[in-house]
């Protein structure tokens, strides 16, 4: 044992703790085993048997205690190395190696020191699954490398009768030169994140005012809307009803007035001046004019006025009978009247 300890000091490693460095309990015939341990008997130099805890007898002389395993969770510390990544990025990297002895027969004639081992192993390791990732995918896959680390131990500590429980990378050391590069990473990638956060939250801003904008031009007009059917519905069709009803009162007015005695007369009158102030304004709306060929006869203008009264007033199922006397008599037509008229002035 000191012989290794020499040549791992020589070769430039840290020795890894050796559980019985401290010397071996002495065979006396009866001895106690403390619980959580296994020792190791030969016999004559030839293994004999594992004493159990608790009492054990054993021959003095022909019988020795060869080694003592712990069969506690041991905690190693594996020492800070030197690992290059995918993107030729060199780190500084330890780690925790948690073990337990689960065969003390492998553990103690399987390997000759079985810490150390699981330790160069644990480096050995370490270095190759670095060499697989890039240096972003070392700080965030760090669960999956210490998986991927214990399950290559694993592999080869079977022969040795030993498990590796876990192991944690404790601490990864990156040159100044790359830190300052991360760090300018980082910040751009902050600066990034709130240029994206402003600009997400002006184009909510905008879309809320358009919208606003939007909600308030359908109000308007849905109360644009309902202002005008209220309207209609209301002062406007009462001023309807007005005119109607007015206009229905001057209708039956007039019919009652045409009903007595010489309302024909009367009503053939005015039909006669309304076409003779027609036909006066028609210069005046108009430069092209249609003209009838008697044009400045005004009793024949006033006569072919009072023909359609006449016409359109005279009822289709009777005839009307011939008036013998013209002038004087109450059932005389206004033509006729009127052509009376021109005979005793002219």
């Amino acid at each position: 044992l000191q012989r290794s300890q020499h040549l791992k000091r020589s070769a430039g490693l840290a020795p890894a703790p050796c559980r019985w460095s401290s010397g071996l309990p002495m065979n006396i015939g009866v001895l106690f085993v403390p619980q959580q341990e296994a020792w190791v008997v030969e016999r004559m130099g030839k293994f004999h048997r594992i004493l159990e805890p608790g009492l054990n007898f054993l021959i003095p002389l022909l019988d020795r205690i060869r080694y003592v395993q712990s069969l506690k969770e041991i905690v190693i510390n594996v020492p800070e190395q030197s690992a290059v990544t995918l993107d030729n990025v060199t780190l500084q990297i330890d780690g925790v190696l948690y073990l337990r002895v689960m065969d003390p027969y492998k553990a103690s004639y399987g390997v000759e020191d079985p810490e150390y081992a699981v330790t160069q192993l644990a480096q050995t390791t370490m270095r190759s699954e670095l060499g697989k990732l890039s240096l972003d995918r070392v700080f965030r896959e760090r669960e999956s490398l210490n998986a991927n680390i214990v399950d290559a131990i694993n592999q080869a500590s079977d022969f040795w009768g030993i498990r590796c429980l876990r192991y944690e990378i404790k601490d990864i050391h990156v040159p100044p030169r790359v830190k300052e590069s991360m760090q300018m990473q980082v910040e751009a990638e902050r600066r990034k994140r709130a240029m994206v956060l402003e600009s997400e939250g002006t184009r909510e801003s905008a879309i809320n005012v358009a919208e606003g904008q939007k909600q308030a031009q359908i109000l308007a007009s849905e109360a644009e809307k309902a202002e005008q059917i209220n309207k209609a519905a209301g002062r406007e069709a009462n001023a309807v009803l007005v005119k109607a009803r007015a206009k229905a009162e001057a209708i039956q007015l007039l019919a009652a007035a045409l009903a007595q005695q010489h309302g024909s007369a009367a009503a053939s009158l005015s039909v006669a001046e309304q076409y003779v102030n027609a036909f006066s304004k028609l210069a005046k709306d108009s430069n092209t004019l249609l003209l009838p060929s008697n044009a400045g006869d005004v009793s024949s203008m006033v006569a072919q006025a009072l023909g359609i009264y006449t016409t359109l007033t005279k009822p289709q199922a009777v005839k009307m009978e011939e008036v013998p006397s013209a002038r004087g008599d109450p059932q005389s037509t206004p033509a006729e009247v009127l052509k009376a008229e021109e005979a005793s002035s002219g």
